[in-house]
């Protein structure tokens, strides 16, 4: 891996803020097509501190285009718990692999620099001048300013490049508390409890036969609710892990030959908090912007706003719908849920969400619910949220 030690007055054509899956993937792309692209990372080595689950679908897990030396466990299925109801699915195939978040990050930053983007560790971007095109560093070997062309800020949930530049927050901002314990659970079932956390949910995810993680994810009460979560494992943890995902995407994630991705973008999934598939793909879309506009010379607002148009075409409408989802949720009772699970445990609907479930687009699977005639017992709980959310 390249490792660059600052100088005076360094001229790229990319700049990248952020050495997470999404930053990576863009500079690998900028790099690979011939891009002079540099690409900053605040941590002393790619993918630590670890503040994700480590769950990713099929299609997030073959976005990152790595091998499987980072792949901790497969699972097919998943186990839904509220109360006493409890519902199972299993697709009877690998859907989602259990990942050690800290190796596939580095292998994706390695990537980046195999495809000749320079790498700078241990460096924050700490201020941004759209006049004469420079992003602040300060690092190891002191501060200085460097000039780009295009920077593509993917620093974040809580974006300073997004701050600077006076970028609307996200709309929503849950906290999560994880970790790993000697437990042991089905290893080809995640299991899911809605109520572990009223406004969004808990988990355990099997990643070796005695070893387990858990954590759960919300708004309000994290940690208390965290800390009655875990419990009876007590005595069992091995360490804990906590982490921001931000939900609503800003109304423009772009700015003067700057184009924001990912978490810094709060484009994680409002279903179930996911932030690698969408922050890859949006990536993809702004390396072929950044790629475009430098081939062209055109850094006009129009050049910029065609990554926006990109990435809502992509998966835009997905974190739409399940914005509207999010927010019903928050108004759905424990009782209620319980209610909810008992419903999708019917043969039918089970049948229906094993065959359309999709963790990165859940759209077609929640219209191929809500017309069913099995869910008609849900559509006052559902209504009921609805309309609690317009209201409120």
């Amino acid at each position: 891996m390249k490792s660059t030690i600052p100088e005076m007055n360094r001229t790229y054509d990319v700049v990248v803020v952020g050495g997470g899956p999404t930053g990576s993937t863009a500079a690998r792309i900028c790099a690979k097509s011939g891009l002079k692209t540099l690409l900053i990372e605040e941590q002393a080595t790619f993918g630590y501190p670890v503040q994700c689950a480590g769950l990713l679908s099929q299609s997030a897990f073959s976005e990152c285009e790595v091998s499987m030396s980072s792949v901790l466990n497969t699972v097919s299925g998943a186990d839904i718990h509220a109360g006493e109801a409890t519902c199972s699915f299993d697709a009877g195939k690998t859907m989602a692999y259990v990942v050690d978040r800290g190796a596939l990050d580095q292998e994706m930053g390695l990537a980046a620099a195999d495809a000749g983007a320079e790498i700078q560790l241990k460096s924050i971007a700490y201020d941004i001048s759209r006049i004469s095109q420079t992003v602040s560093l300060k690092g190891i070997s002191g501060s200085e300013d460097v000039r780009y062309s295009m920077l593509i800020a993917a620093d974040g949930p809580r974006s300073g490049i997004s701050r600077k530049l006076g970028i609307p927050r996200a709309r929503y901002y849950l906290s999560g508390l994880q970790c790993d314990v000697f437990h042991s659970v089905s290893l080809d079932h995640v299991q899911i409890y809605p109520n572990a956390a009223p406004d969004f949910f808990g988990w355990m995810i099997p990643i070796h036969p005695d070893r387990t993680r858990i954590g759960l994810c919300g708004i309000h009460q994290v940690k208390e609710r965290f800390s009655e979560f875990i419990r009876p494992f007590s005595k069992q943890i091995l360490h804990f892990v906590s982490g921001t995902i931000p939900l609503g995407p800003p109304s423009r994630t772009y700015d003067n030959r700057i184009l924001i991705a990912g978490d810094a973008a709060a484009m994680a999934k409002p279903t179930s908090g996911g932030g690698v598939y969408t922050g890859v793909r949006s990536a993809r879309h702004a390396a072929e912007t950044a790629i475009r506009s430098i081939e062209t010379d055109d850094f006009s607002p129009a050049s910029m706003a065609l990554y926006e148009q990109a990435w809502k075409a992509d998966f835009g409408h997905e974190i739409l719908r399940g914005l509207r989802f999010f927010q019903i949720r928050q108004k759905i009772s424990e009782k209620e849920m319980e209610k909810l699970i008992r419903i999708l445990a019917h043969p039918d609907i089970k049948q229906i969400i094993t065959n359309k479930g999709d963790m990165d687009r859940p759209s077609a699977l929640i219209k191929a619910l809500l017309t069913n005639p099995h869910m008609i017992p849900a559509y006052s709980i559902i209504g009921k949220g609805l309309l609690s959310s317009i209201y409120t």
